[in-house]
């Protein structure tokens, strides 16, 4: 019997890729360079500084400029981190159905509290998630199982009797590494050169509200 839900942020609850990249695009231009259209943002905005410094810059984490650039990065992403990101449509209603049968819900996700926790105070949510995980709350984020377990202890559940909905593999992994369901979200931040079919998800769902036909009601 499931009793609880536990989903990633960005790119499942949290349309974030245009604050992301907004980030990305103050960079390039102080330096005079061309900004970065979302249609190449979006698919990396998962990936955080990492993916979207690469993106900009070409560079990745080994190369001797990326600490100072990631560190500009999550300076200008502080300061616009909710002017155009929103929840999906379908998050509000999932969250009340999830409320509706008795389900609580709860957030695991790689983001540092630095920006986790004013970004949630800011969403629009129905109710309050029963437990927040961010990427440095147990010092080691996902795909490592630790993160997972933490947030099943904290809701009161076991672990194989929760759902982890994500958009990345690493969602996936982490989520079956400690017997969760998992459900993977196709509305997200989803790469064409990804091969989602290959990350064994229980189930994959177009719109947040098929994710109930796989709960108790």
């Amino acid at each position: 019997m499931v009793q609880a839900v536990l989903f990633d942020l960005d790119g499942t609850l949290a349309d974030t890729a245009a604050d992301l990249g907004g980030a990305l695009n103050r960079m390039l231009l102080e330096e005079g360079l061309p900004p970065q259209p979302y249609s190449a943002i979006r698919p990396l905005a998962s990936h955080g500084a990492r993916g979207l410094i690469g993106l900009g810059y070409g560079i990745t984490p080994d190369d001797a400029a990326f600490a100072l650039l990631r560190e500009r990065f999550l300076d200008h992403y502080e300061s616009h981190l909710c002017d155009e990101t929103r929840l999906f449509d379908g998050i509000a209603p999932l969250i009340e159905a999830l409320a509706q049968r008795g389900l609580p819900w709860g957030i695991v996700t790689n983001k540092p509290m630095r920006f986790t926790d004013p970004l949630i105070l800011r969403l629009d949510w129905p109710s309050a998630p029963g437990v927040v995980v961010s990427g440095d709350t147990v010092g080691v984020a996902k795909p490592d199982p630790r993160p997972m377990r933490f947030a099943a202890e904290a809701l009161g559940v076991a672990p194989e009797r929760c759902w982890y909905v994500g958009d990345a593999e690493r969602d996936i992994a982490a989520g079956r590494s400690v017997g969760m369901k998992t459900a993977l979200a196709h509305w997200g931040y989803i790469a064409h050169t990804d091969l989602p079919h290959a990350w064994g998800a229980d189930v994959g769902i177009e719109h947040p509200l098929d994710l109930l036909r796989h709960l108790p009601r």
